[in-house]
């Protein structure tokens, strides 16, 4: 007999059939384990997004609530300035703007917000703003010559540029 044209054997099937059963269960469990584990890493990524979300909210209210907080005592001493403003003297009312102002600048500084005052440094239109352009024989030109209303960044970020004047050449005469 040539084993070629030998048939199996129907329990060989039926051998063969449980065996592919088997690793076909085997398979669907693999599955549904592997679609279970995405699912749960999709939930954890969800909720992963969401805490990070409600954390920078949380961290942006308490920053401002922080700076908020700082700048009542700026309040309170302005409210007390006005309060006793017919009765003070010139003398201790400038006392009491200048500690208000001391206040103010604690108050920016401890929130990395910085003075931009560039009197006698060249012009840089990403941090001022030309109000106008004034001739000087002592200034370079380009360079700012005067400071209208100072500047302020924020963590290097440009919260209001400063407004300044800028030196040009003299024009030599007409």
């Amino acid at each position: 007999m040539n084993p070629e044209s030998q048939l199996e054997s129907p329990e060989s099937y039926e051998e063969e059939i449980s065996t592919l059963k088997a690793a076909l269960e085997s398979a669907e469990q693999a599955g549904a384990a592997a679609r279970d584990a995405q699912l749960r890493a999709l939930a954890e990524l969800d909720n992963v997004r969401k805490r990070a979300q409600r954390d920078i909210e949380s961290a942006q209210r308490f920053a401002l609530e922080r700076f908020a907080a700082e700048l009542l005592g700026v309040l309170d001493s302005l409210e007390l300035a006005a309060q006793n403003a017919t009765t003070a003297t010139a003398q201790s009312l400038a006392a009491g703007q200048q500690a208000t102002l001391q206040l103010l600048a604690k108050a920016f500084e401890k929130f990395s917000i910085q003075r931009l005052d560039p009197l006698g440094e060249p012009f840089d239109p990403t941090l001022h703003e030309a109000v106008m352009m004034q001739e000087s024989a002592t200034a370079p030109p380009d360079s700012v010559l005067q400071v209208l209303q100072s500047g302020y960044q924020l963590n290097g970020r440009l919260l209001r540029p400063a407004r300044v004047v800028v030196a040009r050449a003299p024009q030599n005469g007409a």
